[in-house]
């Protein structure tokens, strides 16, 4: 897996290859948002903003005739948990596997990763949908939720709004430590890591750790994962984004031979 230093910077060509013309009003694309725990009441309502239908996903049956998914933030040891017992994970994990557009957001992001480090005791379950190592509660408890700027990499800034910054939600947030082959990081934040304690992590020498550079975003062809709730600030830029990758998504698979556009 790649640090930040190592990452190399698309060009323009590169990322708009992937995803095509941008979400258009009245989009015939169907999203999901899992709705077994956590916050996906805004997630339904920013993408119906998007020109998407969504709908919530809470049964087997709920998956017919989706085109994306999204995992929403929550509490991920208890969103698998709920998702196991009432039989869901299995559901959820074929919809992953089917390589159609998923995007999670904090909790939905840890599940998505191949490793979650700083799991609880008995381990986390991972529908490993993304090649990521995340990091649970990696800015601590909940009482050192913050807001801070996130800072998007100049090869996505147009598909996002233009922006160089966009506002970010970060509530007991996960952070994402490595990616793989054939993921990119779209956006970083500028924050102190936190222990379980809610202390200041600590350097080697005993003293307290200065802010560093963590990766806030990151996507592949038909994955999208965001440490933050983007679902929680004023803007919808994010869920234009995944609706853009969701109808190229529907193309490629359209095209002749199923070949994929995004």
């Amino acid at each position: 897996m790649a640090s930040i230093a190592d990452l190399p910077i698309l060009s323009a060509a590169d990322f708009y290859a992937r995803d095509g013309a941008g979400p258009e009003a009245g989009s015939r694309c169907v999203i999901g948002v899992l709705a077994l725990q956590g916050a996906f009441l805004e997630h339904l309502t920013y993408l119906r903003a998007c020109g998407a239908q969504a709908r919530e996903v809470r049964t087997a049956k709920d998956f017919d005739g989706i085109d994306g998914l999204v995992i929403p933030g929550g509490e991920s040891t208890a969103m698998a948990l709920v998702a196991a017992r009432t039989g869901m994970w299995a559901h959820i994990q074929k919809f992953v596997d089917s390589d159609k557009p998923v995007w999670g957001t904090c909790a939905g992001m840890i599940l998505l990763a191949t490793e979650a480090e700083g799991a609880k005791a008995g381990g986390q379950s991972l529908l490993k949908g993304l090649d990521i190592c995340v990091h649970r509660n990696y800015f601590g408890s909940q009482v050192h939720s913050f807001e801070a700027a996130v800072k998007v990499r100049p090869e996505f800034q147009e598909r996002l709004g233009g922006a160089a910054e966009l506002p970010g939600v970060f509530i007991r947030a996960p952070a994402l430590l490595s990616v793989g082959d054939g993921v990119d990081v779209v956006a970083t934040v500028v924050a102190e890591r936190r222990d379980v304690h809610g202390a200041a992590a600590e350097g080697a020498e005993g003293s307290v750790a200065t802010s560093e550079v963590i990766v806030a975003a990151a996507r592949g062809a038909t994955r999208l994962v965001t440490a933050f709730h983007p679902e929680l600030a004023a803007s919808k830029v994010w869920h234009e984004l995944f609706v853009t990758m969701v109808e190229a998504s529907m193309a490629g698979a359209a095209a002749p031979g199923g070949v994929t556009t995004a």
